[in-house]
């Protein structure tokens, strides 16, 4: 029995996605793994209902857990307090409680200039990325608030590096860890922890970007000093799981930022 046994988690970019090698190449289904491990329910999010309904019997099957996976995607032009709401609706029908949201989930036209990014380019990426936790967390919040629970927001070195061709990316990126920051200090008075991870781990969109930009891949990703990418669930997931450890909020209220995936600091 693991220690997140009874406990639910909302991971946003959960399906199962791969690798050319047949690999696994998605950090939310790196993350989903390491959560079924230790007895945690999901809720799967996603554009993709196959890849989420994959992910589901993946994961039933092998842990004996639950996973309820809903097509959900924060974009412009809709309507996405309503497209949250009723993903927290069912996640609340199903489980009765929220114990951790992990919002993963990010789309970008990276690669392109800042000086050729057009407008529906930009809102892809605040909306999925910045727009879809900003929702996330003020629907979740009076559940997390009942369970003590936590929030993890992925961010990413984009932001922090100016990395060329990823304006968009970065923009919303840096604003999720800004988001981050005021939830941490808002909420603490009410025992949810809140925490960024900055990972670079080695996925099915890296792979694609590598592929389609490969002028802009150079100039980005570079081989961390241990010699290799991050690994989805051993490295990623397994973080997440340490963030959502009741007792890991008497060790820091810090924003951490986890580097190419090898490890944390302050």
């Amino acid at each position: 029995m693991g220690f997140l046994t009874g406990k639910t988690a909302i991971i946003t970019g959960g399906g199962r996605a791969t690798l050319s090698d047949g690999s696994s190449g998605s950090i939310g289904y790196g993350i989903a793994t390491a959560y079924a491990k230790e007895g945690a329910n999901l809720v799967l999010t996603g554009r993709n209902m196959k890849k989420l309904t994959d992910a589901k019997e993946e994961l039933e099957r092998l842990y004996g857990i639950k996973v309820l996976p809903v097509q959900a995607d924060v974009a412009s032009g809709q309507d996405n307090e309503a497209v949250v709401g009723n993903v927290i609706k069912q996640a609340i029908d199903e489980f009765g409680r929220i114990d951790v949201l992990i919002n993963n989930a990010q789309a970008s036209a990276s690669g392109v200039p800042l000086a050729d990014h057009t407008t529906e380019q930009f809102d892809l990426a605040l909306y999925s990325g910045l727009f879809a936790a900003f929702y996330y967390m003020k629907a979740c919040y009076p559940y997390l608030k009942e369970t003590q629970g936590s929030v993890i927001n992925f961010a990413s070195g984009a932001g922090l590096f100016g990395n060329f061709g990823q304006s968009a990316y970065a923009a919303a990126k840096e604003g999720i860890r800004g988001l981050s920051r005021v939830a941490a200090t808002e909420w603490g008075k009410d025992g949810i922890n809140v925490n960024v991870i900055c990972p670079l781990a080695w996925t099915a969109q890296l792979e694609n970007f590598q592929k389609e930009y490969p002028e802009a891949f150079v100039q980005n990703v570079k081989m961390p000093p241990m010699g290799h990418y991050g690994d989805v669930e051993l490295e990623i997931g397994r973080v997440c799981v340490q963030l959502a450890n009741p007792d890991f909020k008497y060790l820091t209220g810090e924003t951490l930022t986890l580097e190419g995936g090898m490890g944390l600091r302050p």
